[in-house]
């Protein structure tokens, strides 16, 4: 695992947006949290775009969907004091726990990401 992908990351790289050649460069070594995954999903699904298959596909790229766990949902929950001035929401906060869970970078779309001040690498790909 070489990066942690945001919802927006990924939707980035699935709608082919700026900012998805910088996905496609860590999609066979990266990871989401399934609180993500599901966004993905769900704003894919709003979008009109069928997602079956699009987790399979994915997945045979190299992404890992990691569960979310008791530990990550206690690490989200204690970043909201942290994050709260930004407007941070939970599937936000789930990304970014599994980056300092992991210890490795947290690709997003979301600038004020970049603003956070935490002890982790948050790359801002647009």
């Amino acid at each position: 695992m070489n990066a942690v992908l945001d919802a927006s990351a990924m939707l980035a790289y699935l709608q082919d947006e700026p900012g998805s050649e910088a996905v496609e460069v860590v999609l066979a070594e990266s990871v989401i949290s399934s609180v993500n995954w599901a966004e993905v999903v769900q704003k894919s699904i709003a979008a009109g775009v069928t997602v079956d298959g699009m987790r399979v596909d994915l997945e045979a790229l190299g992404l890992e969907i990691y569960p979310f766990a008791p530990e990550d949902a206690e690490v989200t929950g204690r970043l909201w004091q942290q994050t709260r001035q930004y407007g941070l929401s939970l599937g936000d906060r789930a990304c970014l726990s599994l980056g300092l869970k992991f210890g490795i970078p947290v690709l997003t779309t979301d600038r004020a990401w970049a603003n956070l001040g935490l002890t982790l690498d948050v790359r801002v790909i647009r």
